[in-house]
């Protein structure tokens, strides 16, 4: 336009919470904790001013993995297991973007628990949202790998599993994970906290929420009277992470660990084109 100043640079427009909701309606169950995680996840992108298009959302397989069909952003609804495989390699190709990765407790820790343990070490900056339900809750009602080994209100396992569950707080310190918080669905405004911290962090956030299955878990309603603020502040000492996780009850909420590390990307992003790569293969 004439006239008009070449100066002026582009200002980014303010979105809403609802502006990062998507047009398709969640078919989760009435009362699943998982409608606490979308809450929070639009609040928190809302408060951090992420922009639509730099927000990318990674999931695998199970009922949690459905939120980034719900968020108008970037998503990719991945296979089951292999959603921080799909989420390392977008976040290598594009580091600029901000990748945050959804899934539960059977989709990231049983047939995806070696791609969780070596997104811990390996660092990368990426915010990894697991839903806890303690249960299969997409299959009918399996138990998951937190499932309770005396829990028998299942068809499957009508004498409990008996096998001693994960502790995904105490795997993911191991591991080396730099940023390990546990939050609650009944909770949306500590939990936008949580996801808010763990997207700033500058590495690998693990966020493990305590999301309660109405349908196939229906005593979890009770997690409502158990959680409780943690007494202690987050440490960046993993030994007194470790003593913490252990001695807790697995109801404390808050951010248990948080330490500055070196963020791993790959060291040299390839700028070639498709034939100049092709010609390095070349025999």
């Amino acid at each position: 336009m004439e006239g008009a100043s070449t100066s002026s640079t582009y200002q980014a427009p303010v979105l809403k919470a609802k502006d990062y909701k998507s047009d398709i309606n969640p078919i989760w169950c009435p009362g699943c904790g998982d409608f606490g995680v979308l809450a929070a996840m639009t609040k928190a992108a809302a408060y951090l001013g992420l922009a639509k298009e730099q927000l990318a959302m990674v999931s695998g397989i199970g009922c949690s993995s459905r939120l980034p069909a719900y968020i108008n952003s970037y998503g990719f609804h991945g296979i089951h297991g292999r959603s921080l495989a799909i989420a390392a390699g977008l976040k290598a190709a594009r580091p600029d973007l901000t990748v945050v990765v959804a899934g539960g407790d059977g989709d990231g820790f049983s047939i995806g628990g070696n791609h969780f343990i070596h997104a811990c070490r390996r660092n990368m900056d990426l915010t990894y949202i697991v839903m806890d339900n303690e249960v299969y809750g997409m299959t009918k009602g399996q138990a998951s790998p937190t499932t309770q080994p005396d829990w028998r209100n299942s068809k499957l396992t009508p004498r409990g599993t008996g096998v001693r569950r994960f502790q995904p707080a105490a795997l993911a310190l191991a591991a080396g994970a730099s940023f390990i918080a546990r939050g609650f669905t009944g909770d949306p405004s500590g939990l936008t906290q949580l996801i808010v911290q763990a997207i700033q962090h500058p590495g690998f956030s693990f966020l493990h929420v305590l999301s309660p299955c109405q349908t196939y878990q229906p005593e979890q309603k009770e997690w409502k009277h158990l959680v409780h603020e943690s007494e202690e502040q987050a440490t960046d000492d993993p030994i007194d992470a470790a003593r913490r996780i252990q001695a807790d009850d697995g109801m404390s909420l808050g951010v248990i660990y948080s330490q500055s590390l070196p963020t791993w990307l790959p060291p040299h992003l390839s700028q070639a084109s498709l034939p100049e790569i092709e010609a390095e293969f070349h025999l």
